[in-house]
């Protein structure tokens, strides 16, 4: 006991002396450094590599991705229809965020139904929102990526950007407000007309969804015939992505070509 006390106060006394400082310190002593990694996979060219800061510009990367930002600026209901990995949420997102900024709405309302895809998940603990945490996880994917957390958590304070799940849009009416809709085409008929009808005054609302994927019985999901039906009003504006839109993995593409 007494050994090791005066070993303490023999390291205190030399960092009060600086000895441990000393060049001689230094050379002899151990560091242990982590390698670098390079050389890594990367889905960027090398000398493409993405800003870790955030992105403020948003530029399409496809003729149906710049259909659909046309769209989200002139039409206060657009719809987007297209398989996985075309960007419906991530444009979506990004433009709410986008319209928040620069003040052309009040908040952003980002809603999303609660149906398990294909596997029960079974009892999950915790209050209300952490039992909806899984199935919102990808909206705060997409806002993470326009902003920071801390910036997302923030305004989630602050009321400027609600996460909701369509179970409690009923009865609402939702002014100077951005609204995405997304997974939609896990909605019924009855479900995405009553989240139609919420749109209010100053109030932009697009809705994603692919009509190819639902995770609900079939003929239950009401996203196709939705769609139909508004492609005849012309105020109202339905952009469907195709397979040549698809900005994931080149393997995504040709894989739904195929599935």
């Amino acid at each position: 006991m007494e050994a090791s006390m005066s070993k303490r106060s023999a390291i205190k006394r030399q960092l009060r002396e600086g000895v441990l400082d000393s060049p001689e310190f230094i050379q002899d002593a151990k560091v242990r450094r982590l390698p670098a990694r390079v050389g890594g996979w990367s889905p960027l060219p090398s000398n493409d590599e993405r800003d870790q800061g955030y992105l403020k510009t948003l530029k399409p990367k496809s003729d149906g991705q710049a259909e659909l930002m046309e769209a989200v600026d002139h039409a206060n209901l657009v719809l987007a229809l297209g398989p996985a990995g075309t960007g419906k949420t991530y444009l979506a997102v990004a433009k709410a965020v986008e319209a928040l900024e620069a003040g052309k709405v009040g908040r952003i309302v980002l809603s999303r139904p609660a149906v398990e895809a294909g596997e029960s998940i079974g009892f999950l603990p915790g209050d209300m929102e952490d039992k909806l945490a899984p199935y919102l996880r990808p909206l705060y994917d997409a806002l993470s990526d326009r902003l920071s957390m801390k910036r997302v958590k923030a305004l989630m304070a602050e009321g400027l950007i609600e996460i909701a799940p369509i179970g409690y849009m009923r009865g609402r009416t939702l002014n100077n407000a951005f609204i995405v809709v997304d997974e939609a085409q896990n909605c019924t008929y009855v479900q995405l007309k009553m989240l139609l009808t919420r749109l209010g005054w100053h109030s932009t609302m697009v809705v994603t969804g692919d009509p190819h994927q639902s995770d609900l019985l079939p003929g239950v999901s009401g996203l196709s015939d939705i769609a139909d039906r508004l492609e005849a009003v012309p105020e109202i504006a339905v952009v469907r992505l195709a397979e040549r839109d698809i900005v994931r993995h080149p393997l995504v593409a040709s894989m739904i070509g195929v599935l």
